[in-house]
């Protein structure tokens, strides 16, 4: 699959030049897809410094990476996994003298980090003492799920978790080779590939010009344009194969270069399902459209979207209400150059995008359930009465000679005259009666949302109502004999609460036990125990 690309790379190259690696119980354990994609990424590595492997879910890229740090291992390369904080016992139990641990024989002994660490200066990760470690001497360092990295936001008086990254272990000390895992290393823009990709190339934008590509980044922005004009095609136009005809060749010549992305359906296709197995075959999934209340006095979708458009959520965006002659200050304090032309990052524009985004958490929050809704209405309107009263209740008066940069933001003594958390705005420098009023106005609505929300009772709920019957059919009909376990997924803690409220009584009823697991907080479950 991947001759064209692995060069004078092959199987019995690898295994010749590594003593003892065809014995490894790794290299044993992996499919032939596997296998070459193992070959195609260190091959990969050793041309461009890096890989991205981007298998599809169920692939088994964790294993592939296993096989990749055995091979440097055996080069005596020391090696450094940055896992999410979630994921890290995936990684940890193949370092361990453990029972589960299926490659004891290989003797693994890379080092394992999580992500939240990079934030971090003291303190003990695991055995590793984060006040010593030596970040610059590693020579492969694996970053799973390193979409978490897709953005490289600045922030203005610390170091970034990527940041760190970058310039602590990347950068210095020994040449550090990247391996990165995903299934989604693009998730909304092309941007999201760009930042990764700096790990590879140390953000050297011609790093591949070898290889026919001159900029990364013109490259990508030229994808960006392509993808752009081609969403809004229309639906019958909007096909794969019209986008691959509209994109530029570099764009693939790009993804060619540093990552291997593969489907189901492309092993399938081109290797031996015998030797595999098959793959599971997915039921046609059901969709149902039931009512936010049965009494259908809820107001539509369409008005309440309305109104939420009429919010300014000002609260978020305190800087927008600064005095003209007080804006030159919050700038020096808070905008951020970015880049090597310097271009300047600005916090008012920040706080604008998460108006916007928080515009949006709320009807996604309504598309959860109603409970949820409920929930974060309720909760930006105590945050909007809160900074009312706090305006109204202040003592503050105006003092000339006070200023945003010289004060010490962690002195209690000027809490009263302050407003916000990372970005503190002093509120003699703000228009605080436009801001008022502002306030005001959101709070009248969210006060009549709110109040439409708290009227759908669970008994009103139409999306509960056709869960529990939908669970009551998988209980009465499973598909698979005996079979009564069921898993139901959603995108917010708030409303898995409210589910296994509301359905565990009536489930324990029918001698069935629930849990609930949650990313966090505690989690619960009608398990005696």
């Amino acid at each position: 699959i991947f001759a064209q690309y692995l060069g004078e790379l092959t199987e019995d190259m690898i295994i010749k030049t590594r003593t003892g690696f065809k014995d490894t119980a790794i290299w044993n354990k992996l499919y032939e897809f596997q296998k070459d994609g193992v070959m195609g990424a260190i091959d990969k590595i050793e041309k461009y410094n890096g890989c991205i492997i981007a298998d599809s879910v169920g692939l088994g890229k964790t294993f592939t990476a296993l096989a990749i740090i055995k091979y440097y291992e055996l080069r005596n390369d020391r090696v450094l996994v940055l896992v999410p904080k979630r994921l890290r016992d995936n990684w940890t139990i193949y370092t361990q003298n453990d029972r589960r641990n299926i490659f004891a024989q290989d003797r693994f002994n890379y080092d394992v980090l999580n992500h939240t660490d990079l934030s971090r200066t003291s303190g003990y990760s695991g055995e590793i003492n984060l006040s010593t470690v030596n970040w610059s001497n590693y020579d492969l360092v694996v970053i799973d799920e390193s979409h978490n990295f897709r953005n490289n936001p600045p922030v203005k008086g610390r170091t970034t978790r990527y940041e760190r990254l970058m310039n602590d272990i990347i950068k210095s000390g020994v040449k550090t080779k990247v391996l990165m895992l995903s299934a989604t290393p693009v998730n909304n823009r092309m941007n999201d590939i760009k930042n990764q990709i700096a790990f590879i190339t140390e953000g050297h934008d011609d790093a591949f010009k070898d290889s026919g590509l001159s900029s990364i980044e013109n490259t990508l922005r030229k994808a960006q344009a392509v993808y752009n004009k081609w969403i809004w095609l229309p639906e019958g136009a909007r096909t794969t194969d019209c986008f691959v005809e509209m994109m530029d060749g570099d764009y693939f010549k790009l993804l060619d270069t540093i990552t291997i992305a593969r489907s189901r359906k492309h092993i399938e296709k081109y290797y031996n399902m015998d030797e595999i197995g098959r793959f599971p075959k997915r039921l046609t999934p059901i969709n149902k459209y039931p009512k936010i209340d049965v009494m259908e006095e809820f107001p539509p979708i369409g008005k309440i979207n309305k109104l939420i458009k009429r919010l300014s959520l000002c609260v978020y965006s305190p800087l927008g209400y600064l005095l003209p002659e007080k804006r030159m200050e919050y700038e020096k304090k808070y905008d951020v150059a970015v880049g090597a032309n310097q271009s300047v990052f600005r916090q008012i524009d920040r706080e604008q995008s998460l108006v916007g985004l928080m515009r949006v958490g709320i009807l996604k929050r309504l598309e959860s359930s109603i409970n949820s809704f409920a929930l974060t209405v309720e909760k930006i309107t105590n945050k909007i009465k809160d900074t009312i009263k706090m305006i109204y209740e202040g003592r503050f008066t105006y003092d000339p000679e006070m200023n945003i940069n010289d004060m010490d933001m962690d002195d209690s003594e000027f809490d009263n005259l302050m407003f916000g958390n990372n970005v503190k705005v002093l509120l003699q420098d703000m228009d605080i009666i436009k801001w008022r009023e502002d306030l005001e106005h959101d709070m009248k609505i969210l006060d009549m949302i709110l109040v439409e929300a708290k009227k759908i009772t669970p008994d009103r709920d139409g999306k509960l109502i056709e869960l529990c019957s939908m669970v009551r059919e998988k209980i009465n009909q499973p598909i698979n004999k005996d079979n009564r376990k069921i898993i139901i997924f959603t995108a917010f803690a708030d409303t898995a609460k409210y589910l296994y409220e509301n359905l565990s009584g009536k489930l324990r009823e029918n001698h069935i036990y629930t849990a609930l697991v949650t990313g966090s907080g505690d989690n619960k479950s009608t398990l005696p125990i």
